[in-house]
């Protein structure tokens, strides 16, 4: 009887504006994660159905043609590797390089900090494609071409990760820095395990985006590199263009969805983990 008055009682809660925000979530959702259901029943699809017309969403037949027709036309797990190596060493330099950098403008006070704050703004503003070929020709003058390193260092630090830094490192209590700093910490020591710690939040969402980023970036790997087992799997896609222009829509969509697979597992891992920091922040 008590359940049958709470299921009423709930019922009863229920007004117009629930009905018609729960409405709008379920379409704006479906619009979001139609192009992902595009890929995803796509990626199973046999020639045939992928060129059909008028098209359907869901395969008549399902087959795993495309996914072997991509791991034999395409160096397909090295692009993958180089993906991995590409993303996660600029995350991992970005990480470190942008926290130091803002950790120095947030919490050291020192001359010309506000003028270098201010230049590292500015250059927000410049284009990127603006770069694109100074830095191509630095890169060929050191040989790089074609290696990890010019892939990665480059963008080894990014003025975005140490403006986002800077802004949390402020909010973050100063009589934290100073308790250590009495108890004889080093300003790295107060750096590593003081702010670092509590700034856990924003490097994990730093990282994400920077990872998401350069994992997803075609004109990067296309300009410093030539040889396709250097590639990543962004730039390996565009080689299975056939002849005259005839792209293998099924073969594709294999690899586009092969390809979010990290970001979606990336994901999940970091919004689990930056919640769990956001509940445990100041408390350790």
């Amino acid at each position: 009887m008590s359940a049958l008055a709470t299921s009423r009682r709930r019922l009863r809660d229920i007004t117009p504006g629930t009905v018609i925000a729960t409405l709008a979530l379920v379409v704006v959702s479906a619009v979001v994660l139609l192009p992902i259901a595009i890929i995803v029943f796509t990626a199973f699809k046999p020639v045939a159905e992928v060129n059909a017309f008028p098209p359907s969403l869901l395969p008549g037949t399902w087959t795993l043609d495309n996914l072997q027709q991509i791991t034999s036309e395409l160096p397909f797990f090295r692009l993958i590797a180089n993906s991995f190596v590409f993303a996660g060493g600029v995350t991992a330099c970005a990480l470190v390089f942008d926290s130091l950098a803002a950790y120095a403008l947030a919490r050291i006070d020192f001359t010309g900090r506000r003028f270098l704050l201010i230049t590292i703004i500015a250059t927000l503003m410049i284009p990127f494609q603006a770069t694109l070929i100074p830095l191509y020709q630095l890169v060929s003058d050191l040989g790089w071409v074609n290696t990890y390193a010019a892939l990665i260092v480059p963008r080894a630090a990014d003025a975005f990760g140490i403006f986002f830094l800077r802004q949390f490192f402020l909010s973050l209590p100063r009589d934290l820095d100073a308790a250590a700093r009495m108890d004889g910490a080093s300003e790295f020591r107060v750096f590593r395990s003081v702010v670092l710690p509590n700034a856990m939040p924003a490097l994990l969402t730093l990282g994400l985006f920077t990872f998401v980023n350069n994992w997803n970036d075609l004109l990067w790997p296309l300009v410093f590199t030539t040889d396709s087992e250097m590639g990543t799997i962004t730039s390996g896609l565009t080689l299975l263009t056939g002849p005259g222009g005839i792209v293998p829509h099924g073969v594709m969509m294999a690899g586009s969805l092969i390809a979010i697979l990290p970001l979606v597992i990336a994901f999940l891992f970091v919004q689990r983990r930056f919640i769990e920091n956001i509940a445990t922040t100041g408390l350790k």
